[in-house]
Formats: structure tokens, sequence, C-alpha cells
């Protein structure tokens, strides 16, 4: 990404002011990864939005044209505020949420701005924590056991009520809903109901205080050996991953 054009092409020189010319701040964050034993990377919805994960504008139009015609403009304004749109059945649920997860979750491949950060740190210790839901530092090549995703995956489900701890893989169900869906709607017998209390279900995002944090989900930790010259890279990360602690935050961060 060309910093220059940062934001909607405006230079970044008539809106950052910072006392650190760019160009020093570059050669200075590579240095610190140069340096580094080990790298923390903590990433939020900037990096996948930086990546071409936009949810609004044109993405958002061409892909849910039908979805702004049936339920209104006014409710239907991006990908993210469309979630929280009190659908009227759960066949116009999942209609809605297959599309979602297909678009954002199971079509993209890894992006080419994952897979630098991924080149960057490969060769030497790392971890992930990211509110992001998108899959991608899986797909750029992060193995599972460097990544904490502290928000969930829009590729599982969980009971609505959280009445147990068990996220499922829903991918091919979404795939399925996909090709099946009408009118925003997909049918009934797609539906899926929870298997032990036969409730309904819902994507596995931290929405509500029935969020499961499953086996997996609380096995993912920051490894103790993080520490000494670690280095964490911050893009736009949310509060729940910033409060890391009080050791890491006095490292280096590179934003």
């Amino acid at each position: 990404m060309d910093f220059s054009q940062f934001v909607s092409g405006i230079p970044a020189g008539d809106y950052v002011f910072q006392d650190t010319p760019y160009p020093q701040q570059i050669q200075e964050a590579a240095q610190l990864l140069l340096k580094a034993d080990a790298v923390l990377i903590g990433a939020g919805a900037g990096l996948s939005t930086a990546a071409g994960l936009a949810y609004g504008g044109r993405r958002f139009t061409e892909n849910f044209g039908e979805f702004i015609e049936k339920y209104g403009a006014a409710y239907m304004t991006d990908m993210y505020s469309a979630g929280f749109y009190p659908f009227p059945s759960e066949e116009s649920k999942w209609g809605y949420w297959s599309k979602h997860a297909w678009l954002n979750r199971i079509e993209p491949e890894g992006l080419p701005l994952y897979r630098a950060v991924y080149e960057v740190v490969k060769d030497r210790p790392h971890f992930v924590l990211t509110t992001n839901v998108d899959h991608q530092f899986w797909k750029a090549g992060f193995s599972d056991e460097v990544i904490f995703a502290t928000q969930g995956d829009y590729g599982e489900i969980q009971c609505e009520k959280g009445c147990h701890d068990r996220a499922y893989d829903a991918v091919p169900m979404f795939r399925q809903m996909n090709q099946a869906r009408r009118d925003c709607l997909i049918p009934s017998y797609m539906v899926p109901r929870c298997p032990v209390c036969g409730g309904n279900m819902a994507m596995h995002l931290r929405c509500d205080q029935h969020f499961v944090e499953d086996s997996h989900w609380n096995e993912a930790a920051v490894p103790e050996s993080f520490g000494g010259r670690a280095v964490g890279i911050n893009a736009d990360i949310a509060g729940a991953v910033r409060d890391i602690s009080e050791e890491l935050r006095k490292e280096r961060v590179i934003r």
C-alpha cells in the first residue's frame, strides 16, 4: 500500500502529523524487525480492509443488491451493519450470513498483504493475536498453533444460546446455502439446529454473552518465550487484543 495515498487518495502528509519523517520510521521499523528475537502481530479490521476486504462501498452494493432492495438501504448500509438486521426468519438470517461468509471467508484466497506479512516473519518466532474473523492468516501460510483469533470465525457456527462449548465447521454448509439461496432466502430444510438443545444456531462471532469459547479457543495463548527483544506489530487492533500484558506493553510496537 502506498502511504502517500493512505486515505482516499489524500497524501498522508496532509493529515498525519508526526515528528519523525515517514521514510525514517520505515527504516527504524525495519531495523527493529531485523533485531527482534520474536514478533507479536496484533491485527484488527484495518488490516483486512487494506488487504481488499472492504465491507462498504461498491463491494457491498454490487454483492448485496438484492438484500438492499428487499430490506431497505436505511438498514443495509454495509456488511457490518447488515449483520445486525432483525431478520424475520431463520431462512432469511442464513440467507444473509451464507452470502457474507462466502464473500469474506470462503471465496477469497490468501490476500497479497497478508502473504507479505507472513514473508516478513516466517523465519523467526512469531504469534498472531487478531480480532479478524476472515481466516486470512491461515490462508496466508501462518500455522494454526501461532494464531489466536479472539472473536470467532466466519466459517463456524454455534448454539445461539451457547448451551454447550463447541463451535462447528460450517464451510460446507455455507457452500450449499450459497448455491440454493433464492430471493435472499435459503430452503427451510437447510436451516441448522443445535444438536444438543434443538434450538437455533448462530454465527461463531463475539456479539453477545453467548459466544462460545471452545477448547481450541482456550488452548490458544501467547508463548511465554515472547519477551526480551520482542517486537509488536499493531494493525488497528481492537481493545480486546491491545490488553495483552504489562510486560509486552513495554516492548517496542510498530504501528
